[in-house]
C-alpha cells in the first residue's frame, strides 16, 4: 500500500483508494465499513471501504477474509495483496485520520467528539464510491455507538441504499472483513513509518501496542514527554493518558491574560480542557478591563 501522501503530511487527514473496478460501475455492489485505530493513544485512526458486485460476493468470501483483529500482519498483508491481485471485482478506499487531527476536533472550541467524527467519515466514504461511479446497493458497517441511531442516521444519508449496522460486523459479513484488512494493514504501515516532524532526540519504536494501558506505551509517552510543548504529533493528547502524563511531567502555565491578585497560583494547562466548570471566576480579557466595558444585560 503506498501512503507516500500520507508521509508528505500526516498533521492531518488523507485518502487513499485502488481503481475502481469496471464491473462495480455496472453491477449492484456490496461495500462494507470498517475501522483500525480507534482506541490506542498512539497514532492515526483509518476508515476504510470494500465493495465488490454482488454476483462476485462469493469470490470474496473463497480468499477467507475475516476480522483482521484475528490474524497476524503477515496474513492481513497476504489477503491484502490477494485482493489487489483482484482489482478486476475487488475494489476498496480509505481515510487516515492524524492524531493531530483526532485531538483538535475533540479539544476544539466547537466539540466534534470521536463518534462524530466516525460517523461522518464512514459517511464520506461511502458518498465517495457513490461519486466514482459504483453502484451501491447494500451496506455493511461496524457499529461505533448504538447500532440503532447509527444505522438511521446512514439510512437518512442514504435512502436509496439498504444499510445495515451491526456490532462484531467484521465477524459476520465478509466484505466488513475485508474492509477492516484494508484499514489495519494501513495503520500498520502507517505507525511503522511514521515521519517525526519534531526533532526527537530518540524517537525509538518501542511503544508496544499502543493502547492508553500498555505498560510499554506509557513509558514511550512519559519519555516523549516535552515539558513546556507536550507531546510529538504521533500522541492524541486528547487521551486522559496523556493529558495525565501532561499534568506529572509538564511544566506549569501562567496566562498573562490573568489579573495578579486574581491568581491562587499556577494552573495546569489541562485545565483549560476540562468540560466541568472551572473554580474560578471568568475574568473579563485586559482589553475590556483598561477600558472600563461591561458586558449590558438589559437595554
Amino acid at each position: 500500500m503506498d501512503l507516500s501522501e500520507l508521509e508528505k503530511d500526516n498533521t492531518g487527514r488523507c485518502r487513499l483508494s485502488s481503481p475502481v473496478p469496471a464491473v462495480c460501475r455496472k453491477e449492484s455492489c456490496v461495500l462494507g465499513v470498517d475501522e483500525a485505530g480507534r482506541g490506542p493513544v498512539l497514532g492515526p485512526m483509518v476508515y476504510a471501504i470494500c465493495y465488490c458486485p454482488l454476483s462476485r460476493l462469493a469470490d470474496l468470501e473463497a480468499m477467507k477474509v475475516a476480522d483482521s483483529k484475528t490474524m497476524s500482519e503477515s496474513e492481513r498483508d497476504r489477503l491484502f495483496a490477494k485482493m489487489e491481485e483482484n482489482g478486476d471485482f475487488v475494489g476498496w478506499a480509505l481515510d487516515v485520520l492524524s492524531p493531530n487531527l483526532i485531538s483538535t476536533s475533540m479539544l476544539g472550541r466547537v466539540k466534534y467528539n470521536l463518534n462524530t467524527l466516525s460517523h461522518d467519515t464512514a459517511a464520506g466514504l461511502i458518498q465517495y464510491a457513490l461519486d466514482q461511479g459504483v453502484r451501491v446497493t447494500q451496506v455493511f458497517v461496524d457499529t461505533v455507538g448504538l447500532p440503532e441511531k447509527y444505522q438511521d442516521r446512514l439510512q437518512q444519508c442514504f435512502p436509496g441504499i439498504d444499510v445495515t449496522v451491526k456490532a462484531k460486523a467484521d465477524a459476520l459479513y465478509p466484505v466488513v472483513s475485508a474492509a477492516s484488512i484494508c484499514a489495519k494493514v494501513a495503520r500498520d504501515q502507517a505507525v511503522k513509518n511514521w515521519q517525526f516532524v519534531e526533532d526527537l532526540e530518540d524517537p525509538d519504536a518501542d511503544y508496544g501496542s499502543g493502547y492508553p494501558n500498555d505498560p510499554k506505551t506509557k513509558a514511550w509517552l512519559k519519555k516523549h514527554v516535552e515539558p513546556v510543548f507536550g507531546f510529538p504529533q504521533f500522541v492524541r493528547f486528547s487521551w486522559c493518558t496523556a493529558q495525565t502524563i501532561l499534568e506529572k511531567e509538564a511544566e506549569d502555565v501562567l496566562w498573562e491574560d490573568s489579573p495578579t491578585q486574581d491568581r491562587e497560583g499556577p494552573e495546569r494547562i489541562t485545565s483549560y480542557f476540562s468540560k466541568g466548570p472551572r473554580a474560578r471566576p471568568h475574568v473579563p480579557h485586559r482589553y475590556f478591563q483598561e477600558r472600563g466595558l461591561e458586558p449590558a444585560t438589559t437595554l
